[in-house]
């Protein structure tokens, strides 16, 4: 399922997203109206939730009212959509993310505080990972966040047409990382089968259904033999990994270092010319 962020009102949302104008004041007296207690934020903070615990599917404004003990009418004075709504959460989400990095000695380090920070963001928020890149939100803590980015990257002395390339380059392969792992975490659930499960029932299969595997396909089958599984790697919090999330984490770590080695080749190149 993939959203697409700034499909409402384009000055209604850049002005609530910068806080521009501010919303419409409540109606007091009698007159029928929201009851006070509501504001942008509070409407925010409750529809993060929503997707947080239920997904992007779940997201609506009913569901954000029912949260907050209110209708969906009663948004409309502070939020005019659900489109408003989405571009403002995923630019409130972000202000989670460091903005500076205090104490990062070299740029290679900043980058690698960076990575493992915005990994462990999506996970906490899957629902942004489906949130299209094509558009962005075009809001101030988005922009915050890339700011930070370019900011570790100009540490490397590179100009600036190369950095615009990596800094892209580094937001896809995270955020790629990250949709692997989130749905990795989701597959057991949705499936009702473990990773374990899955794999040993199938590849027991394919040895019955392909038995010339490794001559069809040599060099895979070479590189298989050859790569011996490393020992379980133990999560975040210390715990044993299921199979799936384990390997996108080691492709992760394997990757970043890679172009982390890139970058520094390019340094050097840039260095001899």
């Amino acid at each position: 399922m993939v959203v697409f962020a700034g499909q409402g009102d384009a000055r209604r949302s850049m002005s609530l997203l910068w806080r521009a104008e501010r919303p419409e004041e409540p109606r007091r007296g009698p007159a029928p109206g929201p009851r006070p207690g509501l504001s942008v934020d509070a409407i925010v903070t409750a529809a993060i939730a929503v997707a947080d615990e239920d997904g992007m599917a779940a997201l609506s404004m009913r569901a954000v009212g029912e949260r907050l003990g209110r209708t969906a009418m009663a948004l409309y004075t502070y939020v005019p959509g659900k489109s408003e709504l989405l571009d403002l959460m995923y630019d409130a989400v972000h202000a989670e993310l460091p903005t500076e990095y205090p104490g990062v000695d070299n740029w290679r380090t900043g980058l690698t505080d960076w990575a493992h920070d915005t990994l462990a963001f999506h996970l906490r928020h899957p629902w942004v990972l489906q949130v299209s890149q094509a558009r962005p939100v075009l809001g101030p803590h988005e922009y915050g966040t890339l700011d930070t980015l370019v900011r570790l990257l100009a540490g490397t002395g590179l100009d600036a047409p190369l950095l615009r390339r990596l800094t892209g380059t580094l937001s896809h392969f995270v955020r790629g990382c990250a949709g692997t792992v989130a749905e990795a975490r989701q597959a057991a659930a949705v499936t009702g089968e473990s990773d374990e499960e899955w794999w040993f029932a199938r590849s027991a299969l394919l040895g019955e259904v392909a038995p010339d595997f490794a001559d069809r396909y040599p060099d895979l089958s070479a590189m298989e033999s050859a790569s011996a599984p490393p020992p379980p790697s133990p999560g975040p919090d210390g715990e044993e990994l299921p199979f799936l999330e384990r390997q996108a984490r080691e492709t992760f770590d394997a990757g970043l270092g890679v172009l982390l080695d890139g970058i520094e080749a390019a340094i050097r190149r840039a260095g001899t010319r």
